[in-house]
């Protein structure tokens, strides 16, 4: 899908292929792929590259234009856990003319970062701040998703929890890096101004979008150092509550075993009815003698089985 804007009192306007300044290519098909290597002049590889999730952002010069590779959020997936994931766009100026490719999910063109927009080289501004205010809003879902998860485990014994920090903690690792590698090309655009002609207001724009880049990539690292230093204490909280669980299950079956044992021993009729030619009293003390002495053998020899082994073990050890 090819969307047409062009610049309109300060702000983008939709319209047709031939008036506009800004191509934005949304999941574009193999025919859109030749209309764009045709208009940017792009080698196959590097329109390949924006298409590659792992590719490493950079900024590029050639001919008459400016080729950029961008990190930039996609929208939420929510299967069996929340997933939050980055992806690639291609950013292309040449000739007063902007072109952005999109391979996955939306990049909105409008909202309060477009506006006072003057120029592509603006537009392009704009579009890089918009991705950086996308990464902001969803660290502080990842902040609030991690505060709710964290009281769920103190009270639960449920593993998919703790397995979803675990996604949470391996979604921040991905914008913790794409920001810092987001930071190089804006530090790289800042040093050589010239790859875009910008303008003093343009350049203190750009300088505003590194600080927002900058404060955003150390809430990630903080939020990724936080949230892994108390996987561990949260696992262990798990495994307390478990351990707490089988301790007043232990309680419950010492309490009811005597119980139980009384219960048996004295509903043993077919035991007193072959004993019935004996003194109950003498049957029935036989009977205790000999589960004690029972008793006593299987612990013996539980414990010399236990010794046993844990003597080979040390053997083996040594």
């Amino acid at each position: 899908m090819i969307l047409t804007y062009r610049i309109e009192s300060g702000q983008l306007a939709r319209c047709d292929r031939d008036t506009a300044s800004m191509f934005v290519y949304y999941q574009p098909s193999d025919t859109e792929k030749e209309d764009l290597l045709r208009m940017s002049a792009l080698e196959p590889l590097d329109l390949e590259a924006v298409f590659d999730p792992d590719e490493v952002p950079r900024i590029e010069s050639y001919q008459n234009g400016t080729f950029l590779i961008w990190k930039h959020p996609e929208n939420i997936v929510v299967e069996e856990a929340v997933q939050f994931q980055v992806s690639s766009i291609g950013i292309v100026i040449m000739d007063n003319r902007a072109i952005i490719i999109v391979p996955r999910g939306e990049l909105p063109m409008t909202g309060r970062e477009f506006k006072r927009v003057e120029s592509v080289e603006d537009c392009v501004l704009r579009v890089l701040l918009q991705t950086i205010h996308h990464y902001q809003g969803h660290l502080k879902a990842i902040k609030q998703m991690s505060q709710e998860l964290q009281a769920r485990i103190v009270t639960s014994m449920e593993n998919r929890f703790l397995l979803q920090m675990f996604a949470l903690g391996e979604s921040l690792v991905y914008y913790h890096n794409a920001l810092e590698a987001n930071l190089t090309v804006l530090l790289k655009l800042r040093s050589a101004p010239g790859r875009w002609a910008l303008t003093e207001e343009q350049l203190s724009f750009l300088d505003d979008v590194i600080i927002e880049n900058q404060q955003a990539n150390k809430q990630a690292g903080i939020y990724s150092t936080v949230l892994s230093g108390l996987m561990d204490a949260r696992g262990t909280i798990i495994n307390n509550n478990m351990n707490v669980l089988m301790k007043n299950l232990t309680i419950i079956n010492v309490v009811f075993l005597p119980l139980n044992l009384i219960a048996s021993i004295g509903g043993m009729s077919e035991y007193s009815v072959v004993t019935q030619g004996i003194d109950w009293r003498i049957s029935y003390g036989l009977l205790f003698v000999a589960m004690v002495l029972l008793g006593w053998a299987m612990w013996w020899w539980l414990a010399r089985v236990i010794e046993r082994n844990q003597r080979k073990i040390g053997q083996e050890t040594a």
